[in-house]
């Protein structure tokens, strides 16, 4: 996956410096080359990140987090990453506070909801919901409307380096981090992950589970960012596995 990127800017390269192309051929090498770059970035951050975890300890100092607005904030990166409207997130929200360090929910939530992009079905779709419940958990929700991950395969996808279905196709980049970073960070915070079929329709469901404090919700409610920019729509999800 290291290798790809760098092979296909060398080819850009080299074809670029050995004969003449008109301003069109120019501007594609461009692109793909940008397109390249941005794909090794991501790559290396992932393996950052994943070595970051290894050492086991945190930097920085937990605070109190306005959850809506990262996921807002994630769903309108991983949009812009894949090129795709912003209305393919939809995201559902009630306020909610829960105490972390920024970047570590930044983390969990940008790889989950770049992850229900990438393998979203044609046309793409993706919901996302977050509800606080009476005892303080507050609980996200993130389904896509993709092919979904077997059943016997889900407590492995967590694992280091692992990449099922597609990913051993070839067919969609990875570095099989995202998930593990994604459980040790979940963790991290005292919370949990679950994996689960949508109740109506193909793809799956990525459930996460982190304590909050609900007398917290009506100071949320006046932190909470009032820029909405993608429609609100609901997730009904069941069917625990």
């Amino acid at each position: 996956e290291l290798k790809s990127p760098i092979a296909s800017m060398k080819l850009c390269l080299q074809t670029l410096s050995r004969r003449q192309v008109s301003e069109n051929q120019q501007a594609d090498f461009h692109r793909f080359m940008l397109e390249d770059l941005n794909r090794l970035d991501h790559l290396i951050n992932q393996m950052l990140d994943a070595g970051q975890l290894e050492k086991g300890a945190a930097d920085g100092e937990a605070e109190d987090v306005v959850l809506a607005d990262v996921l807002h904030e994630c769903a309108e990166t991983v949009c812009l990453r894949y090129r795709v409207p912003a209305d393919v997130v939809h995201l559902d929200t009630q306020p909610c506070i829960v105490r972390a360090q920024p970047v570590d929910l930044e983390m969990i939530f940008r790889n989950l909801i770049d992850n229900a992009v990438k393998y979203a079905g044609t046309p793409p779709r993706v919901e996302v919901t977050l509800r606080l419940e009476p005892d303080g958990r507050a609980v996200t929700r993130i389904a896509d409307n993709g092919r979904g991950i077997p059943h016997k395969l889900r407590r492995k996808i967590f694992g280091r380096f692992v990449r099922l279905g597609l990913e051993l196709e070839r067919t969609k980049p990875g570095t099989g981090l995202g998930l593990y970073i994604v459980r040790t960070l979940v963790r991290r915070l005292r919370g949990r992950i679950r994996v689960r079929d949508r109740s109506q329709g193909c793809g799956t469901v990525f459930e996460v589970q982190l304590p909050g404090d609900p007398s917290e919700a009506d100071a949320a409610e006046t932190k909470q960012t009032a820029r909405r920019q993608h429609p609100v729509e609901e997730s009904e999800v069941s069917n625990l596995t």
